[in-house]
């Protein structure tokens, strides 16, 4: 009996299902179809890069005078001109615009950590606590804070860090109400119900469950933070409640500059221009990655 031999077919793995864009992926899609944002995030990087590069671009210090040039218009030896007693300008405004990105992005961070937190915890406790830290945030937001802050910034010397912490103090409590309002939705959720049973203690879960869910919105309010917190600190600068000689800002260069319009319109333009720049710059990229992380928006394009 011949044994019979079996014609074994090879049988094909079937298709792998292709794989999904990872959500960062699509939020990085959507953003970069914004064109208006690309062209935001292009130039805020170009300000970041010459605040942290330019000093090397010239030979003079921020503090350094010129004694031989009071006043100039711009040349090929100061390129934004110089001031009445012959400060570089472009060295100012590069040191000033850093100081105000480093204010900027701080205090936005740290207003952005407060107010999650407490929002979020007054969400997540409810009842009697809610009311009490409502109630603080609207006390707070009651106090003339504008007065608050120029008297300690004031007392403090000019001392920027004082200014990040008096900044810091007093605009935490608006990102705190808005990100309790987006909250409430969350503490019904299953997940938080489930932590609660489990007995999670109630920071743990605030950090590990409600924050992160609504952590493409605390980007973009992270974002729109850097811009107030740059306006904030030069409007005390320009009342000459900020920021002092030495050290400069582009706020205190704006309250030397407005003065001198008339004489040396380059020590008010120049640093203008400069603010302008990083404060448009910052509002498109909030409103690109306001378009890329929101579903329903048709200004991302589709997924």
């Amino acid at each position: 009996m011949s044994a019979t031999t079996i014609d074994t077919v090879p049988v094909s793995a079937p298709p792998r299902p292709r794989r999904r864009s990872g959500r960062m992926r699509l939020y990085l899609r959507r953003f970069l179809r914004n064109k208006t944002a690309v062209v935001g995030l292009v130039v805020f990087v170009l300000l970041v890069l010459l605040a942290i590069f330019g000093k090397l671009l010239t030979p003079w210090t921020y503090y350094s005078l010129d004694f031989d040039n009071f006043s100039e218009p711009p040349s090929a030896l100061h390129w934004f001109g110089t001031t009445g007693n012959g400060g570089d300008m472009f060295a100012q405004v590069v040191h000033g615009l850093g100081r105000s990105l480093v204010i900027g992005l701080t205090v936005s961070a740290g207003t952005l950590l407060i107010g999650a937190f407490l929002g979020a915890l007054a969400a997540y406790l409810g009842g009697k606590p809610e009311k009490v830290i409502l109630g603080f945030i609207n006390f707070l937001l009651a106090c003339p804070s504008f007065l608050l802050m120029a008297i300690i910034a004031l007392k403090s010397g000019g001392n920027w860090i004082w200014l990040i912490f008096v900044l810091t103090l007093f605009n935490w409590m608006i990102m705190g109400r808005v990100i309790w309002q987006l909250s409430t939705s969350i503490r019904e959720r299953e997940f938080v119900a489930a932590a609660r049973y489990m007995g999670v203690p109630g920071p743990v879960v605030v950090f590990r469950h409600i924050v992160p869910n609504i952590g493409s919105l605390l980007v973009v309010e992270f974002v729109v933070g850097v811009v107030n917190a740059v306006m904030s600190e030069t409007a005390l600068s320009y009342l000459g409640f900020g920021i002092l000689i030495p050290d400069v800002s582009l706020g205190s260069l704006l309250t030397s500059g407005q003065s001198l319009l008339y004489t040396t319109p380059w020590a008010f333009w120049f640093p203008a221009g400069a603010l302008t720049l990083l404060t448009v710059s910052i509002a498109f990229m909030a409103d690109g990655l306001r378009d890329a992380l929101d579903p329903t928006s048709a200004a991302g394009g589709k997924a």
